[in-house]
C-alpha cells in the first residue's frame, strides 16, 4: 500500500463502512500520527499510525463466509437475556465477523459473515434494493388477492409499507409453500406481512442473498466464500447501483 484514502483505511480495519468512516473523520475522533484529521479524502501511507478515540487501528484481511443458521439462535454476538447466539456455534476464529443483516430466532438459512464494513453497508443500505430470497410456509391456503396486495405493498407498521414478490410453489387447505423475494430490510417483515392477513408462518428459510446461495451447506455449517464469488457479488451490486442512478 503506497497511500490510500483515510476512510478506506478505516473500513479496511473492519471498524465500519467508508460512509460511516467519513462521519467519524468529520466528528474529529480520528488522529493520524499526532494530528487530528477532519478532512475528507485525506491520504495515509504504510508507515502512518491511525487512531480512533485514541485506539490504534490496523487494516485486516477481509474474510467472507456463508453460514447456515439453524432455528433457535439469534443473530448477534451478545444477548442480555442469555439466549443462544450464532456465535455459540461458530469457531472462535470467526467471532470477529459480523452477519450481513439478520434472521430472527425461529428463522433459518443463509447468513453472509464478514469483516468487510463496506460490503455490509452495500448489501444492507436501504437505498440499494438488494434481493433476498426465502422459502416460506404458512398454515393455510393464501388467496391470490392477498398475494397481489403484498406485491403492491401493505402497511405493517405505522408509516412502514412492506412489499414482496411471491411465487406459490405448493398449496392446499392446510398450507401454502412460497418462494418470496424481498428488496427491503424491515424487522420480521415476512412474518408481519402474513400476520396482517391472519396467517401463521410455519417455516422461513433464506436461500439466497444477492448472488450468494445457501446451496451446499448443511444446517449449522459454514464455508468460506470463494474470491470469484465475491467478485461476482461486487459486480452485481455495482449493476444495481448503476440502475438506481440512471
Amino acid at each position: 500500500m503506497s497511500s490510500t484514502r483515510l476512510n478506506k483505511y478505516i473500513a479496511a480495519a473492519g471498524i465500519c463502512s467508508r460512509r460511516k468512516a467519513d462521519e467519524l473523520i468529520e466528528s474529529g475522533v480520528v488522529i493520524v500520527n499526532n494530528k487530528r484529521i477532519t478532512e475528507l479524502g485525506y491520504l495515509v501511507g504504510e508507515k502512518d499510525k491511525v487512531f480512533i478515540n485514541n485506539k490504534l487501528i490496523h487494516p485486516v484481511k477481509h474474510q467472507y463466509y456463508r453460514f447456515f443458521k439453524p432455528a433457535g439462535y439469534i443473530t448477534t454476538s451478545d444477548d442480555e437475556k442469555g439466549r443462544r447466539t450464532i456465535y455459540d456455534i461458530l469457531p472462535q476464529e470467526l467471532w470477529g465477523l459480523k452477519p450481513v443483516g439478520r434472521l430472527d430466532k425461529d428463522s433459518t438459512g443463509l447468513l453472509i459473515l464478514t469483516n468487510d464494513g463496506d460490503l455490509i453497508n452495500e448489501l444492507t443500505h436501504p437505498s440499494v434494493k438488494i434481493p433476498k430470497v426465502y422459502l416460506v410456509s404458512v398454515n393455510k391456503a393464501v388467496s391470490p388477492h392477498e398475494l397481489e396486495q403484498m406485491a403492491n405493498g401493505i402497511e405493517i407498521e405505522k408509516g412502514k409499507i412492506a412489499y414482496a414478490d411471491i411465487q406459490v410453489l405448493e398449496v392446499d387447505k392446510s398450507r401454502t409453500m412460497m418462494r418470496i423475494t424481498l428488496y427491503q430490510g424491515m424487522n420480521r417483515q415476512i412474518r408481519k406481512m402474513f400476520e396482517y392477513f391472519g396467517y401463521e408462518v410455519k417455516s422461513l428459510k433464506r436461500i439466497q442473498h444477492a448472488t450468494i446461495q445457501l446451496e451446499g451447506l448443511k444446517r449449522g455449517e459454514w464455508k468460506p466464500i470463494k474470491p470469484k464469488q465475491i467478485k461476482e457479488l461486487r459486480n452485481f451490486i455495482n449493476r444495481i447501483e448503476q440502475i438506481k442512478n440512471d
